[in-house]
């Protein structure tokens, strides 16, 4: 029989209420129309709907999606779908939160960019990653000739845009882990 360490099972709950707590009743908008689902799975019912621009109440997040209260109705939404915090304001903040949201995969304009990959990582899954040859492999089996993403680029009228480095954080422990 194993024996449970109470201290170790509180401070997983304390962490748990914690992350689910760091979304709820926050205020959002929808970044474009998804359905609000039943349950936080993609085949669930439909209860409800969100259109580009709604104002929602974050109740909670799961993995990735965020239950929501909105006039559609309340329920489940993609992460992707709402954006915290009420899209007032401008100026510095808002070209910040501009391009943090290109680091973060989450663009004003709410569509998807290629880091989105990362979203529902933890620091802890981060802190444990490990180098993988065969998935970099796949990778770089991925990639494209520049003449083809230019190609690309232009049929879909893309154009480029300069985007400045974010300064270096001022603390003290600069340097990388490994």
């Amino acid at each position: 029989m194993r024996t449970i360490n109470w201290k170790r099972s509180a401070l997983v709950a304390l962490v748990w209420l914690f992350a689910v707590n760091a979304w709820a009743q926050e205020a959002g908008v929808a970044l474009k129309p998804d359905d609000i689902k039943a349950e936080p799975f993609k085949d669930a019912n439909t209860v409800g709907a969100i259109k580009k621009g709604d104002t929602v109440s974050i109740l909670a997040k799961q993995s990735g999606w965020l239950q929501i209260k909105a006039a559609g109705g309340t329920g489940w939404v993609r992460v992707l779908s709402v954006r915290k915090g009420t899209g007032e304001g401008g100026g510095a903040a808002a070209e910040i939160a501009g391009v943090a949201g290109v680091a973060t995969g989450r663009a004003g304009t709410g569509q998807v960019v290629s880091t989105t990959g990362v979203r529902g990582l933890s620091d802890e899954d981060l802190k444990g990653a490990k180098f993988n040859e065969a998935e970099l492999k796949k990778a770089e089996a991925a990639s494209v000739k520049p003449d083809d993403a230019k190609q690309f680029a232009a049929k879909g009228e893309l154009a480029a845009r300069t985007v400045d480095w974010l300064p270096v954080p001022s603390s003290s422990n600069n340097s990388p882990r490994r």
